[in-house]
């Protein structure tokens, strides 16, 4: 039995979104459907193209073959754009993921720039600070900090940043200005819930200053920035995210400057769609235009050495 193009498409729009009910809304239809197209696709191949992995849908080795062959259907589908006017290839969701700070400035401003050429994109950003994942499945980028150890994914270093120890220059006039690093000690230190943090690169605090006691902690940068800002304690915080406060003093530039890399992770097969590549480059390109900002080189002043 020869498999039915409109099945063959369900099928792509699942191994995108790694969910029945995602790709149910993408395409128009209902669960049930979506469902009753991929049993209809599997008695066609005469094999499963999907199995279940961590809550998601993984592609089979069926499956996956089966993908190759609808992205070429969904292809010539696009092909048959209005008379005269090319399709444009770069549409479609991209789900990426990255950490608070990345999305914000980087992320979020390169997708803006790409959409106003391509306004079929739709981009998916999902702020977490977490490892690699090793599933997957509905996902086509992940940015994260350290290298990754991954399986059936390409990485790739995209860059680097710095984070340093600032504090809010009425936290300074009231506390004193901390002179060395044994000094930060008797301060208040605002980052990561220990507990929580699953990135071990981004342990440098509690490895520098490890006497230093927890003030507020929280898994989201720009609460440490605020709380920071407020007088809470100093802020171990990205410099590009830090720099754009001028309330915020840089402390111990010269002692403690954690230099850590940014890596992208993306799927085998998400680099043969256009609109992947495109975010992909995208993001490149936004990555490396802001290179010195990220590494804490913005003329901001600094107090200590």
């Amino acid at each position: 039995m020869d498999a039915n193009p409109d099945d063959l498409l369900v099928l792509l729009a699942v191994s995108r979104s790694a969910k029945f009910t995602t790709a149910a809304q993408v395409l128009g239809l209902n669960h049930t459907t979506v469902s009753r197209r991929i049993a209809a696709l599997e008695k066609a191949l005469g094999g499963r193209v999907l199995s279940r992995a961590a809550g998601a849908w993984e592609l089979t080795e069926l499956g996956a073959q089966a993908v190759l062959v609808a992205e070429q259907v969904e292809s010539a589908v696009r092909a048959l754009g209005p008379s005269g006017r090319p399709p444009d290839p770069i549409t479609g969701v991209v789900r990426m993921t990255a950490t608070d700070g990345f999305s914000a400035y980087i992320a979020a401003p390169a997708v803006a720039r790409l959409r106003r050429n391509h306004p079929g994109l739709s981009v998916e950003i999902v702020t977490v600070t977490r490892r690699a994942l090793q599933q997957r499945s509905g996902l086509d980028i992940e940015v994260v900090v350290g290298e990754p150890q991954v399986h059936r994914a390409e990485a790739f270093r995209l860059g680097e940043y710095v984070l340093g120890m600032y504090a809010s220059r009425a936290y300074l006039e009231e506390n004193g200005t901390p002179d060395s690093v044994e000094s930060l000690s008797t301060h208040p230190l605002v980052y990561f819930v220990d507990s929580m943090l699953q990135v071990d690169d981004l342990d440098a605090p509690r490895r520098l200053v490890p006497a230093m006691k927890d003030g507020v902690s929280s898994t989201n940068v720009f609460v440490h920035v605020e709380a920071t800002r407020a007088g809470a304690g100093i802020g171990f915080l990205p410099c590009f995210v830090a720099d754009r406060h001028d309330d915020l003093v840089r402390l111990l530039p010269g002692d403690i400057a954690e230099r850590l890399p940014y890596w992208m992770v993306l799927r085998p097969d998400s680099m043969r769609r256009p609109a992947v590549s495109a975010v992909v480059q995208a993001v490149q390109e936004q990555t490396a235009a802001h290179r010195a900002w990220l590494l804490g080189h913005g003329g901001r002043s600094t107090a200590a050495p």
